[in-house]
């Protein structure tokens, strides 16, 4: 059985892995600037997307992806007898660390990719319905804001109907609450009627 030292220290981990700012880090390599101080000043992949372009855009969703990818999937796969509360609370620390990271003052992003990858670890089938209800809101609509709100908010109901255990259900529901509340300011700007479309 793994100690329980080493899984404290991996949740420790797993929040700074998640804490990473790619956005902050890609923008700043490749054009010197602070992505925070441009477009909507989140730090996110659609903003680097709209300001630096499609490939930083790309390779900041797959860096975000992949830090609430990977702490689940190798905690899963190298810990022994390893629980499902703690792949839990291993994808609830990369979030939180995305959201509330350490190196930005506590101001990251909105937690939609970090989130994806954490869930497409945890459960692939439940993740990928969430993902088409992504593509399909986005292709309808062209707001990703709507599109990342609207999957969150669907993802219990996935779980829930795949047969996934309670913990797994309402750890989705949680993270529904964190993706939803992040997107506060693109509520008020599609109530007005200024929120930008890709």
């Amino acid at each position: 059985m793994t100690p329980t030292p080493a899984l404290a220290a991996w949740l420790i981990a797993a929040y700074l892995a998640g804490a990473a700012p790619a956005g902050y880090i890609i923008t700043k390599l490749l054009k010197g600037f602070d992505i925070r101080k441009h477009g909507s000043g989140n730090p996110g992949a659609t903003n680097v997307f709209r300001v630096v372009g499609a490939g930083a855009g790309a390779a900041t969703l797959l860096f975000d992806f992949s830090k609430g990818f990977l702490p689940v999937f190798l905690a899963a796969k190298f810990f022994d007898n390893v629980t499902p509360l703690f792949l839990i609370l291993t994808g609830l620390a990369a979030i939180a660390g995305h959201v509330w990271t350490v190196f930005l003052r506590f101001r990251g992003g909105k937690g939609v990719a970090t989130g994806a990858g954490v869930f497409v670890a945890l459960m692939p089938l439940p993740a990928l319905y969430a993902a088409c209800v992504f593509a399909a809101v986005l292709f309808a609509t062209r707001y990703v804001s709507v599109s990342s709100m609207t999957a969150a908010a669907t993802l219990p109901l996935w779980a829930f109907l795949h047969g996934e255990p309670l913990s797994l259900i309402l750890f989705c529901a949680l993270a529904a609450i964190i993706i939803i509340a992040r997107h506060r300011s693109n509520i008020t700007k599609l109530i007005a009627g200024t929120e930008g479309k890709i």
